[in-house]
């Protein structure tokens, strides 16, 4: 009868203990991403750390032994990492002496068709910026340039075609107005350039690279500067052995140092 007055108990709240927090050493994964991609962040540990610390907060990682863990179970975790760690700026006719000095040779050349490479392509720039300086010259060659990079992300967006200002402004306004089609504050490239150009996701250290074939020309600008020494000789080794000649390998500057 007296029941109805008993002071009822309060429901019991589990409490989570919240996990500790461990984003200090990344020697371990940094090791693990130099032996997936052959590139190394020894000389910019804190831009690393910095870049670890975003992917671990994003998917609710709270240390870098953990992220290791799952990267090594998790496929699309580790391509995240990937684009992450390997997102680079570019514009079109960045360094345009060497794409100038292409297009004489290119002229030259008694072939018929002419076939580049562009590795790395980051986000189509460089490929698309030679189809256009050879088309300006007048080259009536067949021409297929294959762009290759292994950030998934920097693909999508080179197979899109799709600019903005910053990515355009050292074109002269008569190129942006023949090659490409303004819609609001974006520039599209038109199919006359795209079409020339395909992309693939390679690892120039996997097996695989060398079913790309052999190439005319080959440009790999700014994509050692990122390897070790040892990786970084192996790689131009790799190059060497694609071209159909023995035609100079447009190396950016800082790439043999």
């Amino acid at each position: 009868m007296f029941n109805f007055f008993k002071k009822r108990e309060e429901p019991q709240v589990e409490i989570k203990e919240t996990p500790k927090v461990d984003y200090e050493n990344c020697s371990e994964i940094s090791q693990y991403f130099e032996h997936e991609t052959g590139i190394t962040f020894d000389a910019q540990s804190s831009i690393l750390k910095n870049k670890l610390i975003l992917v671990c907060k994003k998917r609710d990682i709270y240390s870098f032994k953990e992220l290791l863990y799952d990267v090594k179970q998790n496929h699309n975790l580790k391509q995240e990492l990937i684009n992450t760690l390997t997102t680079n700026e570019t514009y079109f006719y960045r360094e345009f002496k060497q794409v100038s000095t292409l297009v004489s040779l290119v002229q030259k050349n008694p072939k018929k068709s002419i076939k580049i490479l562009c590795a790395p392509s980051a986000t189509g720039e460089e490929p698309y910026g030679i189809v256009i300086a050879l088309l300006e010259a007048g080259v009536r060659k067949d021409i297929e340039i294959v762009g290759i990079d292994i950030n998934s992300s920097t693909l999508a967006h080179a197979k899109e075609a799709i600019y903005t200002q910053r990515h355009i402004e050292h074109l002269p306004e008569m190129l942006l107005h023949k090659y490409f089609e303004r819609k609001e504050n974006h520039f599209h490239l038109k199919s006359s350039v795209t079409s020339k150009v395909t992309f693939e996701q390679k690892n120039i250290f996997n097996d695989d690279f060398k079913n790309l074939g052999t190439f005319d020309y080959i440009f790999s600008r700014n994509m050692l500067i990122y390897f070790p020494q040892e990786r970084r000789l192996q790689a131009k080794k790799i190059l060497e052995n694609m071209r159909n000649n023995e035609t100079e390998i447009f190396f950016g500057h800082a790439d043999l140092i």
